[in-house]
């Protein structure tokens, strides 16, 4: 088609404002922002990048006409407001006033309810020639596309999970919070152990580390049960599934733990419900808005393949604020494709299969999203190898070969030793070595039942570490013990090389605030064909301990 006209209802809102976004740009669509303010409709136009032709609408979905609709000649008609679980009496209006007056219809719903009752107009879009899809939002079109992906070669499917953790500096809705507060300890359906079950929202918790691979991963996250249309859409169409669940993981943690709390009382019958905080909890998470600008969302699979059990996951980070954008991308990537010719064919479904993992590559270029696949099966790699998943592949061989079998490397470096008595102190306390040029190194590595024991000596002046994958919290993050220290490392990386970041510490065993840990990290690259490193320890209380930087050969 050469031209599309839109009709955005909640145009100006958190999703519908973030597709107009989206879509404002496309010099081949008009853009209508409707809303029950024409003002606010006409004040957000303003805030909006050139390129599509857009106009302010006063429309409500709850009075709108069929011959409001036709009169606006809309194409498609979008319905990104909610709480779609509190559309009364009549929720389909706007679906049915939208197929009489000979338009396509999407919404943005996360109601398993309401998009599993969007076929009952099957017939009636068909007849009409138009395309009616519910759910078009990450949950269920961007997991039941990853899901596919993940399955491929696998001859059955047990299990499915995921979760989206959304940054605390995102701005959420208060139609989303109403929407989750009105199910919060309240029965859920799902499938679980392949039989039709309850869930209770926001009571059953789990955790989860996103960590694409290569890339620095989220905090490990607290996840909460969520009603969302997987929970029944994606059993019903992917056999012999027998379990899904799918959570939230808002953020900052403890905010969540106390909804967490108010939701148990819901389940056990001491509050009638959370509704009513709606507008409470709104204003609170727009004040307690601190942590990392970092979102993401993560599905795993388990299931059988030629060689036995398999545990495959997918994961998305999303750095600052592209991540809000991900639930509205599924409309504009149909957008997209409908402009070039490709429409989805007549008929009312949920839009569970309506994109493909690769129809997303288009509208997530350019945005600071990074997502991988694992494959957790992977006992018999080396260490780094299952830390780094799929990114192992892409490292320098030099790199590679020093993290597989190597005993023995020797090579050179440069040390410096930072100043003072405290610097001094922790040098002998922890056998590390003192300044000089051109140094010779000797690394010595053992490897038993996945725990990699390095043994350096610089100079004759030796110093060991252990190595081995974190678990818990440190989960996808390699843990490397000093003595009584232990620090957890994200391994990033890239075609140059890895670089060790530091995310958390412990002393004796016990959590330790990062203001009062180790500074540093390190760095592995390659240099005229040679492995180089490149590690820092510091401390806030001594200032730079040690700094060494050279080069290694494997022995032999």
């Amino acid at each position: 088609m050469s031209k599309l006209t839109i009709l955005i209802v909640g145009g100006y809102g958190t999703f519908g404002g973030r597709l107009a976004e989206l879509l404002a740009g496309e010099t081949r669509v008009t853009l209508l922002i409707a809303g029950r303010s024409f003002e606010r409709a006409q004040q957000f136009i303003s805030t909006l990048s050139a390129g599509a032709e857009k106009r302010p609408v006063a429309f409500d979905r709850r009075t709108a006409t069929v011959s409001d609709i036709r009169a606006l000649a809309a194409d498609i008609v979008v319905d990104a407001t909610g709480p779609f679980q509190h559309y009364g009496d009549d929720p389909y209006r706007l679906v049915r006033n939208t197929i009489e007056a000979g338009a396509s219809y999407m919404d943005l719903a996360d109601s398993s309810a309401f998009v599993g009752g969007i076929d009952q107009f099957d017939a009636d879009a068909r007849a009409a020639g138009v395309f009616v899809l519910s759910g078009v939002s990450s949950f269920p079109v961007l997991t039941a596309a990853v899901l596919r992906q993940l399955s491929t070669g696998l001859t059955d499917i047990d299990s499915m999970r995921g979760g989206i953790a959304p940054s605390p500096h995102a701005v959420v809705g208060r139609n989303v919070i109403e929407a989750i507060l009105s199910y919060a300890g309240k029965q859920l359906p799902l499938i679980r152990d392949g039989h039709k079950a309850a869930g209770y929202g926001l009571t059953e918790t789990m955790r989860y580390t996103i960590a694409p691979p290569g890339h620095l991963p989220l905090w490990n996250t607290r996840f909460s049960l969520v009603d969302v249309p997987d929970l029944l859409l994606i059993p019903a169409a992917t056999t012999g599934l027998k379990t899904v669940w799918m959570g939230a993981g808002t953020r900052p943690e403890f905010l969540h733990r106390a909804l967490n709390g108010l939701a148990w009382l819901v389940r056990l019958k001491l509050l009638p419900g959370l509704s009513w905080l709606a507008a409470i909890v709104f204003q609170v998470q727009r004040v307690l808005r601190w942590g990392e600008h970092r979102g993401g969302m993560f599905v795993e699979v388990t299931g059988t393949g030629p060689a036995g059990p398999v545990r495959r996951s997918w994961h998305l980070a999303a750095e600052g604020s592209d991540g809000p954008y991900i639930p509205s991308m599924a409309v504009q990537a149909l957008v997209l494709k409908r402009l070039e010719g490709h429409s989805p064919a007549p008929g009312a479904r949920s839009a569970i299969a309506a994109l493909e993992l690769s129809d997303y590559d288009r509208v997530f270029a350019g945005r600071t999203l990074y997502s991988g696949f694992r494959d957790d099966i992977e006992l018999s790699r080396s260490l780094y190898a299952r830390l780094l998943g799929s990114a192992w592949d892409r490292l320098p061989e030099p790199v590679r070969i020093m993290h597989t079998d190597i005993r023995k490397a020797r090579g050179q470096a440069v040390v410096e030793a930072g100043d003072g008595l405290r610097a001094r102190i922790a040098r002998w306390l922890f056998g590390f070595p003192s300044g000089g040029e051109r140094v010779p190194v000797t690394v010595e590595f053992s490897t038993s039942g996945g725990v990699e024991t390095w043994r350096r000596s610089f100079g004759g002046r030796s110093f060991a570490s252990v190595q081995s994958a974190g678990t818990g919290r440190n989960d996808r993050l390699m843990v490397e013990r000093f003595g009584p220290v232990q620090v957890a490392l994200a391994v990033v990386s890239d075609d140059q090389g890895l670089r060790l970041i530091i995310r958390r510490w412990t002393l004796f065993g016990l959590p330790m605030p990062m203001a009062l840990g180790p500074r540093g990290g390190g760095a592995e690259t390659v240099e005229q064909g040679r492995f180089t490193f490149d590690v820092e320890i510091g401390h806030a209380l001594t200032g730079m301990v040690v700094r060494y930087r050279g080069w290694l050969v494997p022995e032999g």
